[in-house]
């Protein structure tokens, strides 16, 4: 089996690559930027094929295509960080949408028929109402940022195009998913560095933060990567899935956690390049029609998960 993951060397792509040799018969082929970072992937780089391109260009992006032939497509590759989409839209925008279609119309102009994989976000969901919750994949989508704009489109793009092309495509809601190799702009990331820093004592100990109200629904990388795996193996073309815990972990709650697991004693300071334009306040899953279908469950506790952070950061710095 061919598979091609566009977004490699990402936080999520190394953790699926991570999985995929794990298991037989599978040839990983990666897509990558000539200027993007590899440390994620340092440890498999003699284990699958690196290609260079840009999800942007789609001479680039066919190039590939016809060369791999890919049995299936993950397509990871995304500007993801939330903040970044006030500041930046127009790149979050054309990377997202544009990239997403240059794949798609790739796919299409070569005549291939591979499954694919769309990865979209809880993000899309936005203002969430209380009645709402949790929720499900039939719950308006009413998104608050540029980024949540962007995997709105990415996500009916995957629709339109099965629809109007008959393209396997599969599309995801992952909500939050964090574990070691996290850019430390997002934030159990951001709070395991500053954590990790103070520890060596390289920073004053004080811990700067967001929002520390906002609810999301916390799993595993791991966890996803099985779960984006299943929704190949299992998922039918042209449906969309959440996959969430289904449990509500407030932001707060995660900073003592990592806190108790340290056992420094901080101060805990806001910073206002931490708070959102319109943040969102709670993001709770209903994962039961994936579960159903797939047999997927969560299996890594949370602490675990920030505890596997921790040590990431420890061992860095």
């Amino acid at each position: 089996m061919r598979v091609l993951i566009t977004g490699v060397t990402g936080f999520a792509g190394s953790h699926l690559c991570d999985l995929l040799l794990t298991k037989e018969d599978v040839e990983i082929f990666g897509v990558k930027r000539w200027r993007s970072q590899t440390e994620n992937i340092e440890h498999l780089q003699s284990k699958i094929t690196l290609l260079e391109g840009d999800i942007r260009d789609s001479t680039s992006m066919r190039e590939i295509l016809k060369k791999v032939r890919p049995d299936r497509i993950f397509h990871l590759a995304a500007q993801s960080f939330v903040l970044t989409s006030w500041k930046l839209p127009m790149e979050v925008l054309e990377t997202n949408i544009m990239g997403q279609l240059n794949l798609l119309e790739g796919v299409r102009s070569l005549g291939l028929d591979p499954l694919i994989h769309i990865a979209g976000s809880s993000e899309e969901y936005g203002l969430v109402q209380p009645e709402d919750l949790p929720l499900k994949e039939e719950t308006p989508l009413r998104p608050l940022s540029p980024y949540g704009v962007s995997k709105v489109v990415q996500d009916l793009l995957g629709f339109q195009y099965f629809k109007s092309y008959g393209m396997r495509i599969i599309r995801t809601r992952g909500f939050n998913h964090t574990g070691p190799r996290r850019g430390s702009v997002f934030v159990t990331s951001d709070f395991a560095h500053q954590i990790s820093l103070i520890e060596k004592k390289r920073i004053k100990p004080v811990i700067r933060v967001g929002n520390l109200e906002a609810v999301r629904d916390f799993t595993d990388v791991r966890d996803m990567m099985r779960g984006y795996w299943l929704a190949l193996e299992k998922g039918e073309p042209g449906e969309v899935y959440n996959i969430a815990s289904g449990k509500g972990i407030k932001i707060r709650e995660v900073l003592d956690c990592l806190l108790k697991l340290s056992g420094v004693e901080v101060k805990i300071e806001e910073d206002p390049e931490k708070m959102r334009p319109s943040d969102v306040p709670i993001l709770i899953g209903d994962s039961h029609k994936f579960r159903e279908k797939s047999g997927w469950r969560p299996e890594i506790p949370f602490e675990k998960t920030l505890r596997d952070i921790l040590d990431y950061w420890r061992e860095r710095i």
